[in-house]
């Protein structure tokens, strides 16, 4: 990891305290004044006295006749000698100076601070408010507007939508176990209701994975008695045709740093070869053997792998359950049973003729409909359009339209979902002053954090305030290199997925709140988001919330762009800008970009054969032709545009990965490199389609993307299988949470095999989100609510022999 140029400045502690001239330290008057809180009588309910922070009322503190208390002491900065201060009216004890309103709350009049401060109004961005630091009734509040209910009926009607569309993934699962049993009953020699299958033991809170292909076991699976080497039915079933599969180390790509110049289009510095080069994948092994020196016997047993391969060689395989013996099959029996009492049909089955923005997709109508976004331009195609309904006009009713077009395998946007919000700010200093932490030793320190320097894809130190002030000051003199091209930076898991709720707990409930359609998105109470079915206590995937906080450039550099490169998600995900802060440029510096771009172009006829490149001005005005053929001018100019999507359809993905094939080597990754190989042209992220490769995909496989611009508050909706990509027009903060539909389960099984084929070395190799498993518990409880029964946990047991974990990440 290398540091970053002008960017990694150490700030002193005294500099991180100061923000815009506004100290945040305290002298010890003012601490003691802070101190000194008024406990007498105020009590829990129980006896206890209640904390300083459940309590508003200081020692020595009188109101006046008005009823305000007599103070001056700022409410954001906790410092009464910065002039005048605007007392609130509603609450008569909160104070804010004209500093700290003009600098955490720009755009908002002193009238309105009178009227209702931010602490009435729940939005607050202080430090302690933003930690959720509150009394508990105001966090009550915030939390309440969160949640999410739903009657008894309700939950009802959807657990019978649910086991309707989970009864194929069950029947496969199904399938795959009767056809072991009835191999297992030849093994032992009798019949297939006599068969004896092991139960093995395990805690609720641990996984089993293949120790060949590194799959979640979810239920029947053949396992050592003497080493506990576990192997699923996948692997059972490909080790007896001769071909197993996924349990091979792959390539490892090396990336050669030719220097700065040759970034740039300049020639390679030999110097730097040999001496500063990145190995991408990691390591293994090197006496993995060949599969194919691992066979199965005549009759189907299996014996134990030697040392080299993990096992110990000296016992079979004994089959294995981890549910109760027979729980997948009567599981579902019991579902058809109910879908046999109900005839339940499908969404799309019932809405096939009522879709009422159908008629508009194909029309000029579509361009004027504020509930539909023009997104393609395919010839004889209905899906060219997508539904975009406002997060503010969504009712009941509008959940059966969005399963039609959801059902269906389309991405959704949904608008002005910040509207339906408390208000929080997520400017960018707001949110770096929400996480980062000095001196409390029970927070962690995030001082300076991870980048991605767009231009070589290297991972950067950056000091966290300088990189907020960046992003907030748009493009500075810092913020170009020598040769004057954008310095484009993205942020790195920060702040943590997995510690998202810990370190910004505030916007963690100001991004829940804003969520569409909860029933499906909603981390915990979404009913048919099946993520919230999976038992307490179980290992739960790691499903978000995310940021991806990145500087932006509004013209396609070609280089150095802020991007996503194109992926798949392990699941369904949906995805709110909460913030953009637009790029000005000088026309001096689009003179030098424009020249830089030149020498690139040059270096690219000299790489890439057959490369077809335009200058800067062509490939802007063809940018424009192109990507605004399907949106209005205004969506991608304007302020309040953010980010440029490019999502692919679930069955044009054949042709997707043979154009990606053929033509990987054109496409630069680390340290300018060229593409080597290509393990899997999507699951390896390494490429994003310009504008001319896009044109290119469109001329030889007659394929596009849907191509849309994302706006401040909309929220993205895709579906799980659809490949997608995403360039960030201006500086963009983005929110990410993950969450799995009954709708598209089957494509989390078709990615879970192709996570399952991939080499043991690869980055998407792990099986993170055990969709299998997670698919029985979903059917289990959708079976018991439309039933009327308490959920019951299958069975509990204790560990046995060694399991192998892949780490959590």
């Amino acid at each position: 990891m290398e540091k970053m140029g002008r960017l990694n400045t150490t700030e002193s502690e005294d500099e991180e305290k100061q923000n815009n001239g506004i100290s945040l330290k305290e002298d010890e008057d003012t601490k003691q004044r802070r101190g000194r809180w008024f406990n007498q009588g105020m009590t829990d309910g129980q006896g206890k006295f209640l904390k300083p922070s459940q309590t508003n009322t200081r020692v020595g503190l009188k109101r006046d006749e008005k009823g305000f208390l007599q103070s001056n002491m700022c409410h954001q900065c906790q410092r009464n000698d910065k002039g005048e201060v605007v007392r609130c009216t509603k609450c008569k004890t909160k104070r804010y100076c004209h500093p700290c309103m003009a600098t955490w709350y720009p755009g908002v009049s002193a009238d309105a601070f009178a009227e209702a401060c931010p602490v009435c109004q729940l939005n607050c961005n202080c430090i302690s408010c933003l930690r959720m630091e509150a009394p508990v009734e105001t966090a009550m509040k915030i939390k309440e507007k969160s949640s999410f209910t739903m009657s008894r009926d309700q939950k009802i009607q959807h657990s019978k939508y649910m086991i309707k569309l989970l009864l194929p993934c069950i029947e496969q699962i199904n399938k795959e176990q009767v056809i072991e049993r009835e191999l297992e009953a030849k093994i032992q020699g009798v019949l297939v209701l006599d068969t004896k299958i092991i139960e093995a033991s395990m805690d609720a809170d641990e996984s089993i994975y293949c120790n060949n292909c590194r799959t979640s076991v979810v239920d029947y699976h053949r396992s050592c008695p003497r080493c506990g080497y576990d192997l699923c039915l996948n692997c059972c079933r490909e080790l007896r045709d001769g071909h197993l599969q996924g349990g091979e180390k792959g390539p490892s790509f090396r990336y050669v740093n030719y220097g700065y110049d040759y970034l740039h289009g300049g020639k390679k510095n030999s110097n730097n070869v040999g001496n500063q080069s990145l190995t991408m994948e990691d390591k293994l092994e090197d006496n993995l053997y060949s599969p194919s020196q691992w066979k199965s016997k005549g009759n189907g047993v299996i014996s134990c792998p030697p040392e080299t391969k993990g096992g110990c060689g000296e016992e079979l395989l004994e089959l294995k359950c981890l549910f109760p013996d027979e729980y997948v099959s009567k599981l579902l029996v019991e579902a058809k049973e109910i879908l046999d009492a109900d005839k339940i049909e499908s969404v799309a089955e019932c809405l096939e003729k009522s879709c009422s923005c159908s008629k508009l997709l194909d029309g000029d109508e579509a361009m004027m409909s504020p509930k539909i976004r023009k997104a393609a331009s395919r010839e004889e195609s209905s899906d060219n359009a997508l539904y975009c309904p406002s997060a503010v006009d969504i009712e009941h009713g509008n959940l059966k339209h969005f399963q039609w077009h959801w059902s269906k395998g389309e991405p959704v946007i949904v608008s002005n979902v910040l509207e339906t919000t408390l208000g929080l700010s997520w400017e960018p200093m707001v949110l770096w002053r929400a996480f980062r932490q000095i001196k409390n030793l029970k927070r962690g320190t995030y001082l300076n954090v991870t980048a991605i320097n767009c231009l070589d894809w290297r991972e950067v130190d950056v000091n966290a305030h300088q990189f907020f002030k960046g992003y907030s000051n748009a493009y500075s003199i810092a913020q170009f290199d020598r040769n004057g091209w954008p310095q484009i930076l993205k942020l790195k898991d920060c702040p943590p997925s997995t510690s998202f709720e810990q370190l910004v707990p505030r916007h963690g409930f100001e991004f829940i709140s804003c969520l569409p359609f909860k029933v499906y998105t909603h981390p915990q109470d979404g009913h048919l988001n099946l993520v919230t079915k999976l038992p307490p206590g179980s290992i739960k995937p790691d499903m978000g919330p995310k940021t991806y906080i990145a500087y932006g450039f509004n013209e396609e550099l070609g280089r150095g762009d802020s991007v996503t490169k194109l992926h798949y998600n392990m699941s369904d995900v949906v995805n709110v800008l909460t913030h953009v802060k637009g790029v000005t440029v000088d026309p001096s510096d689009l003179q030098r970009i424009k020249k830089v771009k030149l020498k690139h172009a040059a270096q690219d006829q000299i790489e890439i054969s057959g490369v077809v490149q335009m200058d800067i001005g062509e490939q802007v005005k063809a940018s424009k032709e192109s990507d605004l053929s399907n949106m209005n001018m205004a969506d991608f100019d304007d302020a309040e545009s953010g980010a440029l999507w490019d999502i692919f359809r679930q069955q044009d993905v054949p042709k997707l990965e043979e154009y990606l094939k053929r033509h990987f080597n054109e496409f630069r990754h680390i340290y300018g490199n060229l593409l080597p190989e290509v393990i899997h042209p999507i699951h390896d992220q390494t490429i994003y389609l310009t504008l001319e490769h896009k044109k290119r995909l469109k001329e030889e496989y007659g394929i596009e993307p849907w191509t849309f611009v994302q706006r401040l508050g909309d929220a993205v909706i895709i579906p799980a299988g659809c490949p997608h990509q995403v360039r960030n027009l201006k500086n963009c903060t983005k929110v990410a949470l993950h969450f799995v539909s009954p709708e598209n389960i089957l494509s989390c099984f078709q990615l879970t095999e192709e996570f399952r084929l991939l080499p043991l070395n690869h980055r998407a190799k792990e099986d993170k989100l055990e969709v299998r498993k997670m698919s029985i518990h979903a059917m289990r409880r959708a079976v018991n609510d439309a039933k009327g029964v308490e959920p019951s946990q299958p069975r509990k047991g204790v560990k046995l022999g060694k399991r192998w974990c892949p780490k959590q990440k």
